[in-house]
């Protein structure tokens, strides 16, 4: 799927919408302005479906976005906005769930012709801030690391390693678009935006106001439950990410590898340090040219290479390892037997508190006699000291802990006696703690540690369960359908 057939499709849709408004509905006044309604009410749908069916993945990006607005607002005279974001982080998941519903809300809203004044307003508001959020993605890539968004004057060449958030998250992993695209999008959006918030009142209006209301309502109410579906209660529905069920890590790790390492490169851009003069040589005229550019006058911006044969994934950075910091990632993906990944990008406490112990130790006086000609040891009571011990409490999030206590540390110790290997992988964290999490749930199985974006990529679950064979995942589970280990034996162990 590409944008342009995006595009195309909801086009199509729009027409048929519009006919249906023309002769179904007799709404014959403004046939252009009707289409345009419509199309943008079908993008919306589209669009917020899209997202509904992995809200969590909006959330995500939602945090990486809070989290670089902080850091940008507080380096500027508006430093008081910074600590906004924080919170709002903390919100992230239920933000995404509002987020989502208001954009089917008003692709709904559209389609049916429901509060026009109201709808194109709150529709244009909406968009402006979807734009901003492209435009800040795309814009990112043209300020260096080290300098802050507003600081303009630092600004230079683009560069895609510079921007702060990769891509926006618009159709979620259904559809990945560079940030410059997303932002012109979103700008060629704004055009028929704009013409039908002026044009409020030659808006058509299907049914009547109660059965419009009912449509926005209830289209709102089912957006809302599917989202809850797709990551309160279970796992996603429809999982466009790379690690779906079905998949083989091996070989796309392999595949993916192998045309990462066939890409060539075919030009060099070169930059004239004083005059800013930008040229492009190929490869192998740059070899035998290159001294006639030295590097006091030269430098080089850019190498052009090739397309890979096939897009790399998340699959590529898979990597594991232990407690130690020792490489576990053939050990996991090379077992040939069934295996358990249990899966938890984040150990979720409540904070740590310092704990403080009195001990008291009685302290004794040894000496050494002769009886009998024979050495003899002899003890006597001195006195008892008071001594404080201070340690380390975690405060584990109650909420969080009892699924594992329940459902997923069950079926891993029932797993591990019956002969499974367990790979429970958690985010990068001080092994203490790791251990003092064990300890709390009752896992009797080792822990592995991965990135945490990886991680929720594998699984919009934390904590949640892949049965795995020879690195093809079988299947998967949110962690309220965890499976008992006789149900998972009797379904899939053969």
């Amino acid at each position: 799927m590409t944008l342009s057939i995006l595009v195309f499709r909801i086009a199509i849709a729009a027409v048929i919408l519009t006919l249906i408004t023309y002769f179904g509905f007799d709404r014959k006044e403004n046939p252009i302005h009707s289409l345009v309604q419509n199309f943008l009410g079908a993008w919306y749908v589209f669009s917020g479906w899209i997202k509904a069916t992995d809200p969590l993945g909006l959330g995500y990006k939602m945090v990486d976005y809070f989290a670089e607005f902080e850091s940008t607002f507080s380096g500027t005279w508006m430093s008081f906005i910074a600590p906004l974001f924080p919170f709002l982080s903390n919100y992230s998941d239920g933000f995404s769930v509002f987020m989502i519903c208001l954009e089917i809300a008003l692709g709904v809203a559209l389609i049916v012709g429901a509060f026009p004044k109201f709808t194109t307003k709150i529709f244009l508001v909406l968009l402006l801030f979807f734009t901003f959020l492209t435009g800040f993605t795309h814009l990112t890539g043209y300020v260096p690391k080290e300098a802050n968004f507003f600081d303009f004057a630092a600004w230079g060449e683009f560069d895609k390693n510079n921007m702060r958030v990769t891509d926006c998250g618009c159709f979620g992993d259904f559809l990945k678009l560079e940030p410059k695209i997303s932002f012109y999008k979103d700008l060629w959006l704004l055009i028929p935006a704009i013409f039908i918030l002026f044009g409020a009142a030659k808006a058509h209006q299907l049914f009547n106001g109660g059965v419009r209301a009912a449509a926005v309502g209830l289209g709102t109410l089912g957006v809302f439950i599917y989202c809850l579906s797709n990551f309160s209660w279970d796992l996603p529905g429809m999982d466009f990410r790379p690690f779906k069920k079905g998949v083989n890590i091996n070989t796309v790790k392999a595949a993916e590898t192998k045309a990462a390492e066939e890409v060539k490169i075919t030009h060099y851009k070169l930059k004239n340090k004083k005059t800013n003069e930008v040229i492009s040589l190929e490869f192998d005229k740059y070899l035998k040219s290159y001294k006639d550019y030295p590097k006091t006058e030269w430098e080089v911006v850019e190498q052009v290479k090739t397309e890979p044969a096939i897009e790399s994934t998340k699959i590529s950075e898979f990597a594991v390892e232990d407690m130690n910091g020792n490489d576990a990632t053939d050990e996991v993906l090379n077992d040939p037997n069934y295996s358990l990944w249990i899966v938890s990008y984040k150990l979720k406490d409540d904070g740590s508190t310092a704990s403080k112990n009195m001990m008291t130790d009685s302290i004794f006086r040894f000496d050494t006699t002769m009886v009998n000609n024979l050495p003899v040891i002899t003890k006597e009571f001195n006195r008892i000291d008071v001594r404080e011990i201070v340690g380390e409490k975690y405060l584990w999030n109650p909420s969080y802990v009892a699924p594992w206590k329940e459902k997923v540390s069950k079926l891993g110790n029932e797993a591990q006696k019956n002969g499974l290997k367990i790979y429970s992988m958690t985010g990068l964290s001080d092994p203490a703690r790791i251990e003092d999490f064990k300890n709390e749930v009752g896992a009797e199985f080792p822990f592995l540690m991965a990135d945490d974006i990886l991680l929720k990529t594998i699984l919009r679950s934390n904590p949640g369960v892949l049965l795995v064979k020879n690195g093809l995942i079988i299947d998967k589970w949110h962690h309220n359908k965890v499976p008992t280990f006789s149900e998972m034996k009797a379904s899939y162990i053969k």
